[in-house]
């Protein structure tokens, strides 16, 4: 099962989990420092808030995937149709053991194509790792909300 996944950034983690726990009737997955998670089944979603000063902003989008076979294809299949991505990493981010690759969109807006193998105790992202890891340092943020581009929404 492949499902979404919405990272948004957060100024009051307390405040965002309550709100998120109620708006999609489920606690969160993991909470840690910072950081928390949902697994939604309905609608299949993996939610990550970050709290940091840039609150009401997107951190990163993603697809969550059942296996790294699936990661290797996508990044293969992206790679293919010139896409930048990151390559295949093996890494410890968000909290989990992850196999994983990254690609940005023409307007600055970082999706993460991952697999979790495994739960970890520490955020991730030391070192080079950094500049693709979601913590909120790593991530420029988008304003959700902005006043959209001649035309109107959606």
């Amino acid at each position: 099962m492949s499902r979404l996944q919405l990272a948004l950034n957060v100024s009051d983690l307390d405040e965002g989990i309550a709100f998120y726990s109620k708006l999609f009737a489920t606690e969160p997955a993991k909470v840690k420092a910072g950081y928390a998670n949902w697994e939604i089944l309905d609608p299949p979603l993996k939610l990550v808030i970050f709290e940091g000063p840039e609150g009401g902003t997107l951190n990163h989008l993603g697809v969550e995937t059942s296996s790294a076979d699936e990661v290797v294809a996508a990044e293969a299949r992206l790679r293919g149709d010139g896409l930048a991505t990151t390559g295949i990493d093996d890494t410890i981010c968000c909290f989990a053991s992850k196999v994983e690759t990254w690609v940005t969109d023409p307007d600055g807006a970082r999706w993460e194509w991952y697999v979790k193998t495994g739960d970890e105790e520490t955020m991730g992202g030391s070192g080079a790792d950094d500049e693709v890891c979601c913590s909120p340092a790593a991530a420029e943020p988008v304003t959700l909300g902005a006043k959209p581009a001649a035309g109107g929404c959606c």
